[in-house]
């Protein structure tokens, strides 16, 4: 027997409790959609918030040295931050001026010798510059032309006794090559026919038939039109140079540059660093 068969209940009554029950599930059920979409409304406004209200974008200026592995870091901090990162390459001279000029500008990559006379004439902030990785060579040969073997050390010498030329830079890690030669005891037997390239890629040297091997930076010797890329000297051979950035004193967007300094440090992002063919610093 369900309430309806009671006693003191008549039709009229039950008809007006239906109703009543009718109503209180239908009150009921706005409210419920009425809180659910203020809870949505205030879960929107909170990640607002919790975004940046507006992106900035900073400028890092540097060479070639370093231009693959920043620019590779620098799309990975845009879409980790929203933020946008110019990367200003600046050929020869012209990085120089750039920073002693004081052009607007928020960060500079460089080696990280030459560093302490920018800081000194106050155009990079002392306590700035961070290591963020380092380059070693690599060596290159016309497309086309015999590979010769540079996997290990022996290897990697009697290529350079064996070659009618050889092309490297005296800037960078160019230098890093007459020590390698004079620590191998060659360098006596091979340095007249060694060419040292100016104003242009060793590379580019090397496609057009000036030298028969190049030897230049792993992120600079390749990719070149016209040559092949051999690899990396082989480990036991190898030199590095050491790389940093820095905050330029004339940046209006510090807070920005400081993060991306800690980005490009980080050795969780080490990967974007491998992959402009650089390498994160030694831990």
């Amino acid at each position: 027997m369900d309430d309806r068969d009671e006693p003191g209940h008549d039709t009229g009554e039950l008809v007006q409790y239906d109703r009543e029950r009718h109503r209180d599930r239908l009150e009921g059920a706005v409210r419920l959609s009425a809180n659910a979409m203020m809870l949505s409304l205030v879960v929107a406004l909170g990640a607002s918030c919790a975004a940046p209200a507006r992106a900035s974008e900073i400028t890092i200026f540097l060479n070639q040295a370093t231009a693959s592995g920043v620019r590779e870091l620098a799309v990975g901090f845009e879409q980790a931050t929203g933020h946008k990162v110019d990367v200003s390459f600046q050929a020869g001279a012209a990085l120089n001026r750039m920073i002693v000029s004081g052009a607007a500008g928020d960060l500079v990559s460089l080696g990280l010798d030459q560093f302490d006379d920018y800081i000194m004439r106050g155009k990079v902030v002392a306590g700035s510059v961070v290591e963020y990785a380092r380059v070693g060579n690599g060596v290159a040969v016309k497309a086309g032309a015999t590979k010769p073997d540079i996997g290990t050390p022996d290897a990697f010498k009697r290529a350079m006794l064996d070659a009618k030329s050889i092309g490297h830079t005296n800037a960078g890690t160019g230098p890093f090559n007459t020590r390698l030669f004079q620590r191998l005891g060659i360098y006596d037997q091979i340095k007249d026919k060694i060419k040292i390239i100016q104003g242009r890629l060793v590379a580019e040297a090397v496609a057009a038939g000036d030298v028969e091997i190049g030897i230049q930076q792993t992120n600079v010797i390749q990719p070149v039109a016209g040559t092949e890329y051999l690899g990396p000297l082989p480990a036991e051979l190898m030199e590095y140079g050491r790389v940093g950035v820095g905050l330029l004193a004339v940046s209006q967007q510090r807070e920005v540059a400081n993060a991306f300094i800690k980005f490009m440090a980080d050795p969780a992002n080490a990967a974007l660093i491998r992959k402009g063919d650089m390498e994160p610093p030694e831990r």
